[in-house]
């Protein structure tokens, strides 16, 4: 299953944020959307980064309050690793794993045209097997 079958389930729509938003603001934005992270983008809507709660945490741990007087610029994850529509399901797990990344941001002709999660990349592989299983079992019972 390809990458661009997964974003058919998915709602439209990528939450990003520019790399100058104040931490607080992001945290709003993430929160009121229900998401983990968002894709950081200058202003020609170029990927320049990821951010996401982990990204958050790691800097109050070390930083303490003062992460939270600062811009998403300080504490994103750049460069970014991303994907493509036509990419396998599988071989993203594989990446996501390897690299401890939890979002990509799909790109289709260097342009923003989604995000996916380990958690749909698990519910796939999850949707998958249990196809395979239905179809095994229809075969065994004739």
């Amino acid at each position: 299953m390809r990458i661009r079958d997964v974003l058919k389930a998915k709602p439209a729509g990528v939450l990003t944020v520019e790399p100058t938003t104040p931490v607080p603001s992001l945290l709003a934005a993430l929160a009121a959307r229900g998401v983990g992270a968002a894709v950081v983008v200058d202003d020609a809507g170029g990927v320049v980064g990821m951010v996401s709660e982990r990204d958050v945490v790691r800097h109050l741990h070390h930083r303490g309050r003062a992460v939270l007087t600062d811009t998403v610029a300080s504490i994103m994850t750049a460069p970014v690793t991303t994907c493509g529509p036509d990419d396998e399901v599988d071989s993203l797990g594989a990446i996501m794993t390897e690299r401890r990344i939890r979002h990509l941001p799909v790109l289709e002709d260097g342009k923003l045209t989604g995000i996916v999660s380990i958690g749909d990349v698990v519910a796939t592989r999850l949707d998958m097997l249990e196809a395979h299983r239905t179809q095994l079992e229809a075969y065994i019972a004739g």
